[in-house]
């Protein structure tokens, strides 16, 4: 029974008492569902159920917008009844009253459903993300609410999320929503002003193929599947064990540098022996160390001359992955936790520092994925007014604690269970749309890039399907530019990835944002997601709501063979065809029947681009922004939105 916040009638305080403590006696709680509580949005305009769990046969009495609804929960007590659509509005309050308690949730709206699916870039953070300071102090829209649906996964499709509560918008609460999502929201309510609910079910690394169910992906017996997926696993487990043993013979499963609130590791006198040396800034994965999750503890011994005695310092460490803790010569100097993208500057204090030998002791805490000190060598030193001592190379360290959740297959890896867990439940809950950023998971190579466009369309189509209410709008976010650019015109698995997604276009009511041109060349996650949620927001004003506005680049049409050149058609051209600064027209590259591209001349001619080369004098396709990074692409239309990557013809028939 939970009697917190909660009124249960008809019972006195001694008899809830006696019914805590009296064994044998117990009483099947009334439970909405997890997606049920303060500060929910329903979705307007349609028949929304509101579904749980009671006592089996307990009638359960729904009162909403001065109705009620009354059912009954069958012989397992699940109940479930459907409120009748209503227009935009609120806030209301909601009451569920079961034969013993009832249940009061409020500050309801009703308005707009959008569910934010996908990978890390969906799931990143408005904490993390440019401006951050500003954003947080203006963070205050009480009319969008964001629901995160917990990292959870299942085997078999189940009924019920893991957990998760929604909460509204505000300078507290706004850095822990998806940024992608909370600056759509942020432009749709200005601009349509209707209430806005984002469901954040995302999950970071994931594939495609976990986000779908197994059916759709041609497994007839899911339960079968499940039972292969779960030996699998076992197997890989055991061996991964058996291999981790030759390097720990044993796997510590608390911090070994640690007792109780004692830092034993922290200490400047500590022995080192049998310590190991790793070279940083590397992730611990690259240094031996894959698939493991904890704790690693790391060691450096300095010998400092006396200009350092009664002198106030920097100790930079650059980003650590997730968590750290941080002494200098046994003093605590600070400690980040949860940031793994965040460089790490801490202020030593004048006293500290000692002629002579002085200790860095860091300890790092890494929950999933990779782990440890890494990225640029520059960033890690310590630093005077007056010196500066580089810290990268060779650091003692030792491992402190290994998680056994590192050792096992990851589940955002496997086919359908993340459905399973974090999207079937949702089914029940109607929506206005869908707002997807993934595939960088499943851009490793040119076949898994290739096959991405019939697992996109099949995501689609089944969430469609799943959720019964036809073709709901359904916006997705193309990749980013990422990693190094290359001087001349070559293969890219990023870019058969970016064809393959725009190839969903030919489903209805789908759009996609293009930012080829806000990525980040050395991070996979563009910090910039102000614009990647504006651009998602245009194609909602369009697709979704009816308005007249410009909300894609120029795509690609047709194309035309000139004397010696190609012409090209597109769509989407809104107000002309510009270059970004008016900088000549750049990112085109152009083949032969050889199959060999070139950078190509280009210019803009009206609504249309001539491609040509010297060199070609019967030229037979084009390609524009074809590569992880295409920095040189800078055709825009005169609305600011980037022209779509393509090629033309299928080149890797």
């Amino acid at each position: 029974m939970n009697l917190t916040g909660r009124d249960i009638p008809g019972v006195s305080k001694f008899c809830i008492v006696l019914l805590l403590i009296l064994p044998g006696q117990s009483m099947a709680q009334l439970k909405p569902a997890a997606l049920f509580s303060d500060h929910m949005v329903l979705q307007r305009d349609l028949a929304v159920p509101v579904w749980g769990t009671a006592a089996a046969n307990e009638q359960v009495v729904v009162i909403f917008n001065n109705r009620e609804y009354l059912t009954k929960a069958d012989d397992k007590g699940s109940w479930k009844i459907s409120l009748n659509p209503a227009p935009a509005g609120g806030p209301f309050e909601m009451n569920v009253k079961g034969e013993k308690e009832t249940i009061r949730f409020t500050d309801i709206l009703i308005g707009d459903i959008w569910v934010c699916s996908g990978q890390s870039n969906m799931e990143w953070t408005v904490g993390n993300s440019d401006n951050v300071q500003i954003e947080l102090k203006n963070g205050a829209h009480p009319e969008i609410r964001h629901f995160k649906v917990p990292l959870s996964s299942a085997p078999l499709p189940e009924p019920e999320l893991a957990g998760g509560e929604w909460q509204v918008a505000s300078p507290e609460t706004v850095g822990n929503f998806t940024a992608v999502g909370y600056f759509f929201a942020r432009k749709i309510i200005r601009d349509v002003k209707i209430p806005i609910g984002l469901i954040n079910s995302s999950w970071g690394g994931s594939r495609i193929e976990p986000w779908i169910r197994a059916q759709d992906l041609g497994y007839e017996d899911p339960a079968a599947m499940a039972a292969e997926l779960e030996a699998r696993k076992q197997a890989e487990q055991t061996a991964f064990v058996e291999n981790l043993k030759k390097k720990l013979p044993v796997i510590p499963n608390r911090d070994l540098g640690k007792d109780n609130e004692k830092y034993l590791w922290a200490s400047p006198d500590l022995d080192e022996e049998g310590w190991s040396t790793m070279d940083l800034p590397v992730l611990w994965e690259k240094a031996g160390w894959d698939g493991i999750d904890g704790i690693f503890w790391f060691r450096k011994s300095l010998d400092l001359g006396k200009e350092f005695v009664g002198t106030a310092a920097t100790l930079s460490l650059g980003t650590i992955d997730d968590s750290d803790q941080t002494w200098v010569n046994g003093r605590l100097v600070g400690e980040t936790a949860q940031s793994y993208n965040k460089e790490r500057k801490y202020d030593i204090p004048q006293v500290l520092l000692r002629e002579g030998r002085n200790t860095v002791v860091i300890r790092v805490e890494d929950t999933g994925g990779g782990g440890g000190i890494y990225g640029d060598p520059e960033l890690l030193f310590l630093e005077t007014d007056a010196k500066k001592i580089a810290l990268s190379g060779g650091w003692k360290y030792k491992v402190g604690m290994v998680q056994m959740n590192g050792l096992m297959q990851n589940d955002n890896q496997q086919p359908t269970l993340l459905y399973n867990k974090m999207i079937h439940p949702l089914l029940p809950f109607p929506i206005k749309g869908v707002l997807w950023y993934q595939g960088e998971s499943n851009a490793g190579n040119d076949q898994e890039a290739l096959a991405y466009e019939d697992l996109f369309k099949t995501l689609i189509t089944s969430w469609r399907t799943l959720w019964n209410q036809g073709d709901f709008p359904f916006l997705y976010v193309q990749l980013a530019n990422f990693m190094e650019p290359q001087p001349q015109p070559s293969e890219s698995s990023w870019a058969i990835l970016r064809e393959s997604q725009s190839k969903a276009l030919a489903l209805p009511s789908t759009a996609q944002a293009v930012i080829i041109d806000i990525g980040e060349a050395g991070d996979i996650h563009p910090r910039n997601k102000q614009d990647v949620g504006k651009r998602l927001a245009l194609a909602a004003e369009k697709i979704a709501y009816g308005m007249e506005v410009v909300y894609s680049g120029p795509v690609y049409k047709t194309m035309q063979l000139r004397e010696g050149s190609i012409e090209l058609s597109f769509d989407h051209t809104g107000g002309g065809l510009v270059t970004s600064g008016n900088e000549l027209l750049q990112g085109f590259s152009i083949a032969a029947e050889d199959g060999n591209f070139i950078w190509a001349d280009a210019h803009i001619s009206g609504n249309k681009v001539l491609v040509s080369a010297k060199s070609i004098t019967n030229p037979v396709a084009v390609r524009y922004a074809w590569a992880d990074n295409p920095e040189r692409a800078n055709l825009y239309n005169r609305e600011g939105l980037p022209a779509t990557p393509f090629q033309t013809g299928n080149i890797n028939d």
